[in-house]
């Protein structure tokens, strides 16, 4: 597979930090057909964390999160790189945001153990559009 990169969307809240509080929002976006290209949840404050949530459709997660009663931040654009795990697989993309001069604010890669790997970019929504002309999209 060749690298594909992708703009997507996230949403964001903020939880009280308690057990299970990740298995029951995911459970819930599961039961109601949202489905997430990523997540992450990380401490926010002593007492909180922040639920980070890609959605395949943004618009269903809106709905569904009003009925839900979860009160969300969003969208804010970020970059989805998906492609083939090679060493320096993510150095090209990061070298072209960096000579466009844009700022990548936070980026979080994994790989599958089957060869593949996912990365998400997150760039400041006043620098996308130079972002998305610096990767050619």
């Amino acid at each position: 597979m060749a690298i594909k990169i992708k703009k997507i969307e996230y949403f964001y809240c903020n939880i009280q930090d308690q057990p299970g509080e990740s298995y029951k929002l995911l459970t819930l976006l599961a039961e109601v057909g949202v489905n997430l290209l990523a997540f992450t949840a990380v401490p926010s404050g002593l007492l909180n964390t922040q639920f980070t949530l890609f959605p395949e459709d943004s618009n269903k997660l809106i709905i569904e999160a009003k009925k839900a009663s979860l009160s969300i931040q969003g969208p804010v654009p970020a970059l989805l790189v998906q492609g083939d795990d090679e060493l320096g697989a993510l150095t090209d993309i990061h070298k072209k945001l960096f000579d466009a001069g844009v700022n990548v604010v936070a980026s979080t890669a994994v790989t599958d153990g089957k060869g593949g790997f996912g990365n998400v970019i997150y760039i400041r929504t006043e620098q996308f559009n130079s972002a998305i002309e610096a990767l050619d999209l």
